[in-house]
């Protein structure tokens, strides 16, 4: 493989594992600047649900695409891979190495080995989708899906419509699974390294971190923050674990005690299917995410090893 002289280090995993705080140790080690590739962090109505970087982190060191967005706005990750190349190598011009945190499998996926282009689909393929999902709700997209395309209904959010719409998409109008438009070039069509940092921590401390961090969430006003958005509830960035589980309650569908117990209970299989993603990726060394310091020599050995 051919060796570049600039790095962009992946720091991902589960919810609640801590990347963001070792993401801001890597990039105030080597002075460098970190890219979110958490898909919800990006838009600026979403605070508290989605757990980003502290104003104390955001203050050490630079973040890009945390509110860099409305809810309003169709975002996805072709578009981010887009945007974020940009950004990473307006940062190589400065710096030898770079930062991406996040627990969004996708985006990062588009960053460090891209999309082939998609054709132009017919906007009537999706049009009908959507008809079928508001009449007869996400189960009929599950079904649609366990027929048109079971492998790829493996990898992704099975409870995102938005997801299994554009995948319905693109199989109906092309012939071709989503997953084939992932380039088989990795990161030799780039012109920069991917070293990738995995993080992972027992079940049981993991699951008691989210719970946690759910309780947390909750006491700083994630109902409150729900409620403003209701109106919104149908647009991507809210088809997601930790409101559509309050949009329900504001709908009468349970009491407020059920409500907090899924908002947990999804939250930690939405972890499980994060790290189901990730341990696909043979590229990805995992670490104990509470040794930082053996991580950190880690990463200094491989960029020393790469000059």
């Amino acid at each position: 493989m051919e060796t570049w002289n600039k790095t962009l280090i992946v720091i991902a995993g589960p919810t609640a594992v801590g990347k963001t705080d070792l993401a801001v140790l890597v990039a105030k080690k080597l002075k460098t600047e970190i890219i979110s590739a958490d898909s919800r962090q990006f838009f600026r109505e979403l605070e508290v649900g989605t757990a980003k970087p502290s104003a104390s982190a955001l203050h050490q060191v630079p973040h890009h695409f945390i509110n860099s967005h409305s809810i309003t706005e169709q975002y996805d990750a072709a578009q981010f891979a887009e945007d974020a190349l940009k950004v990473i190598n307006q940062l190589f011009q400065e710096r030898d190495t770079c930062v991406m945190c996040g627990g969004s499998g996708l985006y990062i996926k588009a960053v460090t080995e891209g999309f082939d282009d998609i054709p132009e689909i017919d906007e009537s393929i999706r049009e009908n989708l959507v008809r079928e999902y508001q009449t007869n709700g996400i189960a009929w997209l599950q079904q649609r899906m366990e027929i048109e395309d079971p492998s790829y209904l493996e990898k992704i959010d099975r409870q995102n419509p938005h997801r299994l719409i554009r995948a319905l998409e693109v199989k109906l109008g092309t012939g071709k699974s989503l997953s084939d438009f992932f380039t088989s070039r990795k990161t030799a069509a780039r012109d920069f390294d991917v070293l990738k940092i995995g993080l992972e921590l027992p079940r049981e401390l993991l699951y008691d971190r989210i719970d946690t961090r759910m309780e947390q969430m909750i006491a700083d006003g994630l109902f409150e923050e729900a409620q403003r958005v209701y109106q919104f509830r149908s647009h991507q960035a809210l088809q997601t674990v930790g409101y559509k589980e309050i949009f329900d309650f504001f709908d009468g569908l349970y009491d407020r005690e059920e409500a907090i117990r899924l908002l947990k209970r999804n939250s930690r299989r939405y972890a499980k299917r994060q790290l189901t993603w990730f341990k696909k990726d043979s590229e990805f060394t995992w670490f104990d995410a509470r040794k930082q310091d053996e991580i950190l020599n880690y990463i200094d050995k491989r960029l020393l090893n790469d000059e």
